[in-house]
This record gives structure tokens, C-alpha cells and sequence, in this order.
């Protein structure tokens, strides 16, 4: 019993300093940082492009990036555009690597630095030869745009978007062949969220989709449509792979469930019998 009070004697003398540091650190750490925004976040790109000393047209990118596919995957503004982020006097420094906005011409190369297959098919394709040899020719912004970003689909493909520079019929034979292996991917994707919400993590599946959509994707870049239908077969197949082990998982998860079921209805059915045999017994 001594002991014990001694113990909660110390404890409320040390009560006030440990107050006062809570205190502080929760003054320094919430009250002095804005709510609106994760701490991940600030930067002085965000704080120089939402000053009201920005010109208009590029106050909103901050805005237009997190609502982007960037943005979802912690794409910052300095692994596009270099520069330092935590430092203002840097921030814009050639020695940090900062490149700002690029060139028309230059946006390929400047996407293509984390694009690298999609890049290279890129510039076999018509829309790469066409920028290259005429200066005029369709960029990875023309289609995709340069801050909000969203995730590859086949809305990008649309008549209204594509006849600003030739007819919709080649973009739309395009995306009829992309349609079904897009579809697959789509579903598979949905199938392994459900599992993993469930509880059930299938990583090299998840792993092998990922590189399955990526050299998919990166092989529409080539706009060749011979090309697209003679291995829509190989990547089926791949696809199809993966959706019998993912099929299989989730049989295998009905059986468990099924299977606990039946063994609840058993305990509960010997609980019954011996319940009525014991009551015999008494009687």
C-alpha cells in the first residue's frame, strides 16, 4: 500500500510538466499549422502558387494537382519540375535540378522521365512523328493535361477530343480492340479491393496485374491497331491467369465460410442434445 501511494505521489507531482509539454507541443504542432491540409503537403510551391502575389492563371494548379492521379500516389510538383520544396531560397535552383515548365516539343521527354516504355512507343507512333517533324503534333498533355491528371481509361478516348487533329474512325477502331483486355483489367482490379477489404491480400496477383495494365497501356502509345489486336491474345491470357487465381480464392473463401457454419450449427446442435439429455437426467 505504501508503495503505492509513494507511486501516485510522484505521479501528481509530475502531472504539471508533463500538461505544460502536451501543451506546447500540441500548440507548436496543431495550433500553429493549418487544418485544411496534410503536412505532406506543405511546400513552398503550394505556398508560392496560392499567394495572392501569383498571376490568376497559375493560382489554381496547387487545386488542380490534388485532384490528380499524381496527387493520389504522392507525385509531388519537385519530382516533375525538380527544385527543393522545403527550401525557398532553392525552390527554383538550376543546382537543384529545377526545370520549371517545359517546352511544348520538350513535354515527352519531361513526362518520359518516369514514362520511359510509353515514352519510346510514343515516338514511333504517328503523334511522335508528327510533333517531331512538324513541332505541331499531339503531346502527352494534349490528351492527358498537365495537372489534374487522372488515371489511364478509355474516356480519354473520345471523337470530340480526337478530331481536333484528324477523323474520330482509326481512334475509335483503337479503342473497340483496347475494349475487353480494359474490361478485364477493370473487373480483376475490383476483385482483388474486394478481397483485401475482406481481409485477404493477394500481392504478387496485385503485382502482376500492375505489369500486365502498364505494358498494355504503354503499347496503345505505338496508335497502331494491328499491333494492339495481335497481342490482345498474350495479354488475355496473362489475364486470365490471374482471374482463375483470384477465382480461386475467393471459392476457397465460401468453403471457410461454409465450412464455420456448419461446424456453428453442430456445437450449437450438441449444446441442444445435451441440454434435453441433461434435463432428462434431472427429471
Amino acid at each position: 500500500m505504501r508503495y503505492l501511494l509513494s507511486i501516485i505521489l510522484v505521479l501528481v507531482v509530475s502531472l504539471p510538466v508533463y500538461a505544460v509539454n502536451f501543451r506546447e507541443l500540441f500548440e507548436r504542432e496543431f495550433l500553429s499549422k493549418p487544418w485544411t491540409i496534410e503536412r505532406a503537403e506543405e511546400s513552398t510551391c503550394i505556398e508560392c502558387h496560392t499567394s495572392d502575389l501569383m498571376k490568376p492563371e497559375l493560382r489554381n494548379i496547387p487545386q488542380e494537382w490534388k485532384k490528380s492521379w499524381h496527387y493520389k500516389n504522392d507525385i509531388s510538383c519537385d519530382d516533375c519540375h525538380g527544385g527543393d520544396r522545403e527550401d525557398k531560397s532553392m525552390a527554383m535552383s538550376h543546382k537543384r535540378g529545377f526545370v520549371g515548365k517545359p517546352g511544348y516539343s520538350e513535354v515527352p521527354d519531361f513526362c518520359g522521365k518516369c514514362h520511359i516504355g510509353i515514352l519510346k512507343n510514343y515516338k514511333m507512333s504517328g503523334h511522335g512523328r508528327a510533333l517531331r517533324y512538324t513541332g505541331t503534333g499531339p503531346n502527352c498533355v494534349t490528351c492527358h493535361g498537365s495537372h489534374n491528371i487522372q488515371k489511364a481509361s478509355l474516356d480519354i478516348i473520345y471523337e470530340r477530343r480526337c478530331t481536333q487533329c484528324h477523323s474520330y474512325e482509326r481512334a475509335k477502331a483503337i479503342k473497340q480492340a483496347l475494349f475487353d483486355i480494359e474490361d478485364k483489367m477493370g473487373r480483376l482490379e475490383e476483385d482483388i479491393l474486394s478481397l483485401r477489404a475482406q481481409g485477404v491480400y493477394m500481392d504478387e496477383e496485385e503485382r502482376e496485374l500492375f505489369r500486365t495494365k502498364a505494358e498494355f497501356r504503354t503499347l496503345f502509345h505505338t496508335i497502331d491497331v494491328n499491333l494492339i489486336k495481335d497481342n490482345t491474345e498474350k495479354f488475355s491470357e496473362r489475364l486470365d491467369a490471374i482471374d482463375a487465381r483470384v477465382k480461386d480464392t475467393f471459392k476457397e473463401l465460401v468453403f471457410r465460410r461454409n465450412y464455420s457454419i456448419f461446424l456453428m450449427l453442430i456445437f450449437i446442435g450438441m449444446a441442444v442434445i445435451i441440454s434435453v439429455i441433461s434435463n432428462r437426467y434431472r427429471e
